[in-house]
């Protein structure tokens, strides 16, 4: 497949990677960081909610997939704490499923997995019990669209305010950003529910996990580019550090990672896109094999190759990347929780050559 991204795209990331390079992320979260977990600051929700960038996926913006990669990207760059491409993919559903929303921030909340939640359906109602756990960006949401199979089979979409759930902030590696526990126990009616087509709870965990690959992608990327400017910097025995063979080899199998692993995502985001085209009315099972093989070779790819990125920029960086003032723990902390929470690399090499996955 001949792919590339087209002048448009290519200038949507480099002006929203401008803003956050610009707004840094990182300095303000190192003011807030010793104080409870990284809130997104109101200057950045305002700058994405203007820009509209959370409508990204919806009919009305008729973004794509590919469109929200390259935002990603940037955001994983600069380590943002702004959940992006979730809540693009949370107002997504909301439309798909015909519901309506109060016109904030809707995070989806995906059953399956970690999540275990019973959902149990009758002719007008649907009662949801049960856990989300590790779910970015809860504190600063409005709204949840869950995401599940119900008890007869039928796969549904339920809207649930903020106050409706009971949202528990949890500590974990990632210091970038908040990480809650959702617990949910309500009964709702219609219209605050509706059943989605089939396969829609797969299509959206491919979705959700392709997009946390891009955040690490996106991380990747600034620990090569850190590399980069420190081994020209630093100097040993009279010479800067980049000039030693080893050092050069280490940013090049760098250098060839993150590129390799953004056309492996390249591919499965528009994987995704061509599953989701208005166009598509009926979709084969060597079409839908096609586009899970392309997001979990992306998957096994990046998530091995990030944690290979994030090692080097450690040993390039030496006795300084171990230091909590430098940045580059920040950074590697944030790949190992995207690894960690978009599903683990062996998951999606066995499902790539077909074998079961484990309970």
């Amino acid at each position: 497949m001949d792919f590339a991204l087209s002048v448009e795209q290519e200038d949507l990331g480099e002006v929203e990677r401008a803003w956050l390079e610009k707004h840094d992320p990182i300095r303000e979260r190192r003011r807030t960081i010793d104080d409870g977990p990284a809130r997104v600051p109101a200057e950045l929700r305002r700058h994405v909610e203007q820009s509209g960038l959370t409508g990204l996926l919806t009919a009305e913006a008729g973004g794509t997939n590919v469109d929200l990669l390259v935002l990603t990207e940037a955001h994983g760059w600069a380590g943002s704490p702004f959940p992006l491409s979730d809540l693009a993919i949370g107002a997504r559903i909301v439309e798909q499923a015909g519901l309506v929303a109060d016109g904030g921030l809707v995070l989806p909340l995906l059953a399956g997995g970690a999540h275990e939640l019973r959902v149990d359906l009758t002719s007008d109602t649907i009662r949801l019990q049960g856990t989300f756990a590790l779910v970015p960006g809860a504190l600063d949401t409005d709204e949840f669209v869950v995401v599940a199979r119900a008890d007869d089979g039928r796969e549904v979409a339920v809207l649930l305010r903020a106050d409706e759930v009971r949202v528990r902030g949890c500590d974990t590696l990632d210091l970038l950003r908040a990480w809650s526990e959702i617990s949910v126990d309500i009964e709702v009616c219609t219209p605050r529910w509706a059943a989605l087509p089939d396969r829609t709870v797969e299509a959206i965990s491919d979705q959700l996990a392709v997009f946390r690959a891009v955040d690490a992608l996106g991380a990747s990327d600034r620990l090569l580019g850190m590399s980069v400017t420190y081994a020209g910097q630093r100097t040993q025995f009279g010479r800067p550090i980049g000039s030693f063979q080893a050092v050069k080899h280490h940013l090049a199998g760098m250098t060839l990672t993150v590129e390799a692993g953004r056309s492996a995502l390249w591919a499965a985001a528009a994987a995704l896109d061509d599953l989701a085209s208005p166009e598509t009315t009926a979709i084969d099972a060597a079409a839908r094999d096609t586009g899970a093989r392309a997001v979990s070779a992306a998957l096994a790819f990046v998530g091995a190759g990030a944690g290979e990125v994030a090692q080097l920029a450690l040993q390039v960086h030496g006795g300084i990347g171990f230091t909590w003032e430098h940045d580059v723990h920040l950074f590697i902390r944030r790949i190992k929780t995207d690894e960690l929470t978009g599903g683990p690399v062996a998951v999606h090499r066995r499902r790539l050559v077909g074998l079961p996955t484990p309970g």
